[in-house]
């Protein structure tokens, strides 16, 4: 089938909404559907398969999904069109009656798409002539309690950096939320495996790993390990130079953790820790497992240990019960806090979540009014956190640069630098030393000269 694959020069494209483990998915799957005898459908193409992998953090990612498949469909006639991801998880019947979709895979399946290749090969073999695609797709899908498989997944598609999964699910079932059903509960990788991954990534010339996941701090529930014991081991792994930890829970962000970051080989001061609101009264309406208190000590304690850290941090504006007092509390929370960039977002009512029975909705208005405030603070927090490196030297990772813009890359604390020099001189991913001197003409990144 591979061979009759290739002869018959079959192509795939690929479309993802949502976090970076999705976007990590979604190039294992292309891996996947690449070795089985599939190239990557060039810009203007037309796929003989479609691959989209969705969302469904809010309505709007929703919404985005369902219209990204009436675009890809329309684009791609007569493509076999596979959608997966959280929105194929939770709304299976409704994803399978968009015309034009032909398999739903929800997240036990997603990474068994290969089992399907005869299905497809078959269908793209003998197109119906002169019909349009049947509304009704073929649902493989099972209930989220029963979601088990932990698929492996360690890709950077178009990137310099790979995302590395090493969790899957959660067990949190915050009162806003909607992932634990369609991720499923916490499961993981062994380290003994995601270790290999890491060796693989070195081999192949790979610098630098971002360790992913949904809750990747509960790393370990379905192999009786730790996240502490994972970080320990990937910082033995001969080759990756840099390893960067996406979103980290504050109540499993341990002293142990921020202590074993400053002084190991590779992990960056770079972390990314969810708040979701300063006001403890809010929080407990969140149901999240820790306080204002603790975040603070948190962030306190990283900063005695790793000064320069970059910290984002997420916020949500506008949940049920958020009164105005307790937005103002959260506002001068975030305003004294020794913190780097805002993550923020608007909170979107969905369906079957237990804040739904929470009095005291907030209009729209006032979601968007508290959200530009937040995004302005983090204006001027992520300004003062550049500026105050003016005139310091550092190593760029250089990564990939679009066409025609100046070759780029983040420094270990995650500072954007754009660099001053003959592009001919300059080389995809390699480590350059660099003088940081000033902001760039949108103050987007700091302009830096090779020393």
């Amino acid at each position: 089938m591979n061979e009759g694959a290739q002869k018959s020069d079959l192509k795939a494209a690929y479309f993802t909404l949502g976090c970076k483990l999705n976007f990590s998915e979604t190039s294992t799957i292309g891996r996947l559907l690449k070795e089985a005898g599939f190239r990557t459908a060039r810009s203007g193409e037309q796929a003989d398969v479609v691959v989209i992998n969705t969302c469904t953090v809010t309505e709007v990612a929703d919404r985005k999904g369902r219209q990204a498949i009436h675009r890809l469909t329309r684009n791609h006639p007569g493509a076999f069109v596979i959608v997966t991801g959280c929105y194929a998880q939770l709304k299976p019947d409704e994803v399978a009656h968009i015309p034009g979709v032909d398999l739903v895979l929800g997240q036990n399946e997603k990474g068994r798409i290969l089992e399907y290749l005869p299905r497809i090969v078959a269908r793209l073999s003998s197109p119906a002539e002169g019909d349009e695609p049947a509304a009704g797709a073929t649902v493989v899908h099972c209930k989220s309690k029963d979601i088990r498989t932990f698929s492996p997944s360690c890709s950077k598609g178009d990137r310099t950096r790979y995302w590395l999964k090493v969790q899957d699910g959660c067990d949190y079932f915050c009162s806003y939320c909607t992932i634990p059903y369609a991720r499923g509960r916490s499961r993981n990788g062994t380290i003994a495996s995601l270790v290999e991954q890491a060796q693989q990534v070195a081999r192949e010339g790979g610098k630098e790993i971002v360790i992913t996941g949904v809750n990747i701090g509960d790393f370990g529930k379905s192999t009786g390990e730790s996240f502490l014991d994972l970080i320990r081991a990937l910082d033995d792994v001969d080759g990756i130079e840099r390893y960067r930890i996406s979103s980290l829970e504050p109540d499993l962000l341990s002293d142990d953790i921020i202590r074993f970051v400053a002084r190991s080989r590779a992990f960056m001061p770079h972390f990314h820790i969810p708040l979701q609101s300063g006001s403890d009264a809010v929080l407990r309406l969140m149901r999240r497992r820790y306080d204002s208190a603790l975040f603070a000590r948190k962030i306190r304690l990283i900063k005695e240990a790793l000064p320069d850290a970059f910290i984002g941090v997420d916020v949500i504006v506008g949940t049920r019960g958020e009164t105005e007092p307790c937005f103002e509390e959260t506002y001068r929370f975030l305003e004294g806090l020794d913190i780097t960039q805002l993550h923020v977002f608007s909170y979107s009512e969905r369906p079957g979540t237990s804040a739904l029975k929470i009095e005291g909705a907030v209009s729209a208005d006032d979601k968007h009014l508290r959200s530009q405030r937040l995004l302005a603070l983090s204006d001027e927090k992520t300004h003062a956190f550049y500026q105050r490196h003016i005139g310091t030297e550092a190593v760029v990772l250089l990564e990939h640069p679009k066409p025609g813009m100046p070759f780029h890359g983040f420094t270990p604390n995650y500072i954007r630098v754009e660099v001053d020099a003959d592009a001919r001189t300059l080389h995809e991913n390699t480590l350059l030393p660099v003088r940081l001197d000033a902001f760039n003409a949108d103050g987007s990144a700091l302009l830096a000269t090779p020393v």
